[in-house]
């Protein structure tokens, strides 16, 4: 499960003369960013999309984990921003093993372990990033077009379908 922020235009230059006021603005590194937020999850053996949501881009990624789980999974892979979200996790897929990655704090640096078992959960977890190119870069949706979240959201699952079927291709051409 991820989350990557899909930008949407700051211009004003509509009949309101105003942003549309379902997206919100946030901050990632030192960069603020306008749109919105899409959310999805991902089978780590089939790199298959299986969830989606969409929300304004400054909700937290963890506020929407109970939606990105379908709740037959036995593993979640996740990155720093779902840490101390074990108990969501436990109630909404219950046969799952935590593989959240661990979250460095100012007063605790992460140990040489940690690290090494976060570079393992990265090469898995980094399969959620292959949705995200194609659904950004192949199909290049990087930026909404609508106003309002309820058409994005229907763009998003659009492109996700879309997604499944593009990673997908080789082994649906092989069984024919």
């Amino acid at each position: 499960m991820d989350a990557t922020i899909i930008s949407a235009p700051r211009s004003t230059k509509n009949r309101t003369k105003e942003r549309d006021p379902e997206r919100h603005q946030t901050k990632k590194g030192s960069q603020w960013y306008f749109g919105m937020k899409a959310h999805i999850g991902v089978g780590s053996q089939t790199k298959l999309i299986h969830s989606v949501a969409a929300t304004a881009a400054n909700v937290h990624d963890s506020q929407v984990l109970p939606e990105v789980l379908h709740g037959q999974e036995t593993r979640v892979w996740g990155d720093a921003a779902s840490s101390g979200q074990r108990e969501v996790i436990r109630q909404h897929a219950p046969k799952a093993k935590s593989f959240i990655q661990a979250n460095a704090h100012r007063q605790r640096p992460l140990s040489e372990t940690e690290r090494a078992r976060n570079r393992t959960k990265s090469k898995v977890r980094a399969k959620v990033e292959h949705a995200f190119l194609v659904i950004k870069r192949i199909f290049g949706w990087a930026k909404v077009r609508y106003r309002g979240l309820a058409k994005n959201t229907h763009w998003l699952q659009i492109r996700c379908g879309l997604a499944n079927l593009y990673v997908a291709r080789r082994r649906l051409l092989a069984g024919v």
